[in-house]
């Protein structure tokens, strides 16, 4: 289990299916009153105040008074077990959350989070990425590509006393995280069933105070059903992201796959839906400013419980040098591939994700210094120490805890520029970070299978070959040549006690620009890995030797690479040693401090959060609507709804999906929630646990919440009456409103 200090580096049962919808989603509208214009507040007892947190679904039941009070008519029990049959429902998408919303195995995610299928099935002459892309019939439903995956939790199993017990004989650093990358895999291997898609992980909470290993089907064969145009999926694109108010329809709907016999299969022609145990009903009543709303995803990772020298670093270096390193190659990509259009194609899942995150760690820095983390991060950590020393018994436990995690970073901030450099931007390029896979493979075939690292174990080898196929589709070579080139140069402008001395091995004592692109030039010019079979081949047989006597040349440089790699690799698991004894005891002090009332920082793992439908802090509407969509509209982009959009709208063509009140379209709301990446197409659910939305996005100046939960975070949903007016009015998708049980008049 690598394992990073918070930023260090860049989860069902066989219980009966779940019933269809029985309503009409939204009903029919109903007569306003005068002077209504849009769903107002519903009256409040008191106040409330959302406490933040990313919760386990254990640590729901000390929710229950907060959401009862909200108007929570569901039975508790239902968010408290991660296998109940509304959470069975959530599901990981290839690091997204999504959701099953019918029997067949569809499943409802943000637009953003299908741009790698769109992609993978676009071309120059059909680009899904621009015009969208919607089946007609399951026959018509495209392969979303070889590495898309979709997890079901099926068990979850607490092993922390068999970890700590594992962990105590080690004498060292190394040792300790070589202890526990062995129980993980001897526990992973034991958990794992051959042949029935079984995949299990070993996650960490806490810093390591507490373990789960966690059960999950793996589907392979995930095909995708609809996605709307750019013009409805990214509308607002970059000028509006991170923004509020929002008028983006991102949602799309893919679906999940398996063998005849029931079974996890690899894609195949005669492969049939997959039946989830459960899945979601859709809302049947209209939301109102002030309504319960419940998220349920797998949140990537937030830092709410980093130390004080993790902020810091994140402050003075990680966030600046990001940003910076993201300006230099959205920059050269938007150069590279301006008149290309399949270059273009190819750079886009890189310039998107380079801006969501350049936006989000501006607006970060920004609360960092408006909210004073860093002040609060040290008095917090001051009264923890005087805590800790007010106790003998509490200082004996925990008294050294703190320095010594302070003291692992700093050992770490010695290597970070050419750590990072090199592993963050040189091996960024796509054919070379293959070269390096491949060079990593045969190394460790050499091994017996228990002995590889955990990446490289066969369970391992399907994905890896699967990463390599996908090349085909993502692979450009002007637009690989024109990242290393600039990985160089960066590398190059930087001290020379911090270069990492991979330039040298590549551009040797030049570092100029010309010589640099040059040297880029040769290694791309006569390399073989752009051919699929001479990839896979040398990835299924190549052996350490052979590849040493290589002619192509970025085998050659992987090969000359690799043991700075090794140094890298193990530089970064005596940290993750370190950690692993100092940790834990600063979490326990914490936990102590504060009585155990604090969730976990998020690590990809099922979550909930909740609040209420809520506008921002500044005053303004909970709600955007279509019309606005028009009034917002230029013709270009990235404000181009499509033509079929405005003529329905303007001719107020709403169907059953108007709001009673406003007499429009709702397109996207604000709530009070927290969410974060990996949040993004969590399910929305109402105080039925019904789906009303699906979370993508926050606003700007909610993005420090990740650190520390802010009274003003707001999290931004699209609004399930778009998506199903959209599949309705625009799409004439009947057959997909069946089967989510969105039964609709006679047109």
């Amino acid at each position: 289990m690598k394992r990073l200090l918070v930023t260090a580096g860049l989860l069902a049962l066989p219980l009966a299916c779940a019933a269809p919808p029985k309503h009409v989603p939204f009903g029919p509208p109903v007569p306003a009153m005068p002077g209504d214009e849009a769903p107002g507040p519903k009256p409040e007892a008191a106040p409330f105040v959302n406490p933040g947190g990313l919760f386990m679904p254990e640590q729901m039941p000390a929710q229950a008074d907060s959401l009862k009070k909200l108007g929570l008519k569901l039975d508790p029990a239902l968010l408290s077990d991660p296998l109940s049959d509304l959470l069975s429902a959530i599901v990981n998408l290839g690091g997204c959350s999504a959701s099953f919303i019918s029997k067949d195995g569809l499943i409802a995610t943000n637009h953003h989070c299908a741009v790698t299928s769109l992609q993978y099935n676009s071309t120059p002459a059909e680009n899904l990425l621009r015009d969208g892309f919607l089946a007609h019939s399951t026959s018509e439903e495209r392969f979303a590509g070889p590495t898309q995956r979709v997890f079901v939790t099926r068990t979850l199993r607490d092993v922390s006393e068999a970890v700590q017990s594992a962990l105590a004989a080690a004498k060292d650093d190394l040792a300790r995280e070589r202890a526990l990358e062995k129980y993980e895999k001897d526990a992973v291997a034991a958990c794992e069933k051959p042949g029935g898609g079984t995949r299990c992980e070993l996650k960490s909470f806490y810093g390591g105070r507490r373990y789960y290993l966690i059960e999950k089907l793996e589907l392979r064969d995930v095909r995708l059903v609809f996605a709307p145009p750019a013009g409805i999926g990214n509308y607002g694109g970059e000028v509006d992201n991170w923004r509020w108010p929002r008028h983006t329809g991102d949602f799309s709907l893919f679906r999940a796959y398996v063998g005849k016999d029931g079974h996890a299969a690899d894609h195949a022609a005669d492969n049939v839906p997959y039946r989830p145990a459960h899945h979601l009903e859709l809302a049947d009543q209209p939301l109102a400013t002030g309504d319960l709303a419940i998220v349920a995803g797998y949140p990537g990772r937030t830092s709410r419980l980093a130390v004080a020298k993790e902020v810091t670093d994140t402050i003075e270096w990680t966030y600046p040098r990001r940003i910076a390193m993201f300006d230099a190659y959205i920059a050269a990509i938007e150069a590279v591939t301006a008149n290309d259009p399949d270059a273009k194609i190819k750079g886009v899942g890189f310039v998107r994700r380079f801006n969501n995150f350049r936006t989000k760690h501006l607006g970060e820095l920004e609360g960092f210094k408006k909210f004073g983390l860093l002040e609060k991060k040290r008095t917090d950590e001051a009264s923890l120490r005087a805590f800790i020393a007010a106790d003998p018994e509490r200082e004996k436990r925990y008294g050294n805890a703190l320095a010594a995690i302070d003291a692992a970073i700093t050992e770490r901030d010695r290597t970070r520029e050419q750590d990072t450099a090199l592993q963050a931007e040189i091996l960024m390029p796509r054919l070379l970070s293959a070269a390096t896979l491949i060079v990593r493979m045969a190394e460790e075939r050499t091994k017996p299978d228990a002995d590889r690292d955990p990446d490289y174990q066969e369970r391992k080898v399907p994905d890896l070959r699967d990463e390599l196929d996908a090349l085909d589709k993502r692979y450009h070579p002007k637009l690989d040549q024109a990242m290393l080139t600039l990985a160089l140069e960066r590398v190059a402008k930087t001290e020379p006690a911090e270069r990492t001395p991979a330039l040298a091995l590549i551009a040797g004592t030049d570092a100029s620009p010309e010589h640099l692109k040059s040297v880029v030039a040769k290694l791309y010019a006569t390399t073989e890995l752009g051919d699929a079979k001479r990839r896979r081949a040398l990835f299924d047989h190549a052996t350490p030797a052979e590849l040493a006597k290589s002619r192509d040349p970025l085998i050659r440089l992987a090969v000359k690479m690799r043991p700075l790699l090794r140094d890298t690799e193990e530089r970064a698991d005596r940290f993750t040693g370190k950690l692993l004894l100092a940790e834990p005891l600063y979490m326990a002090a914490l936990l102590e401090q504060k009585g155990g009332l604090v969730p976990p920082d998020a690590n990809g793992t099922l979550r909930l959060s909740y609040g209420v439908i809520k506008g921002p802090p500044s005053g303004g509407a909970a709600f955007t609507w279509l019309g606005e969509v028009v009034k917002k509209n230029r013709g270009e982009e990235p404000f181009d709804a499509p033509k079929v959009l405005l003529d329905a709208a303007r001719a107020k063509r709403f169907g059953t999906y108007a709001d009673p009140v406003k007499h429009d379209v709702p397109v996207d709301f604000m709530t009070d929630l927290e969410i974060t990446n990996g949040n993004s197409g969590s399910a929305t659910l109402d105080a039925n646990g019904r789906l009303i939305g699906l979370a993508f996005d926050g606003t700007y100046e909610s993005v420090a919440s990740d650190w520390m939960f802010l009274p003003s975070t707001r999290s931004i949903h699209v609004d399930t009456r778009y998506l199903l007016w959209t599949l309705d009015e625009l799409e004439h998708a009947d057959w997909l409103l069946r089967e989510i049980g969105a039964t609709k008049p006679p047109r």
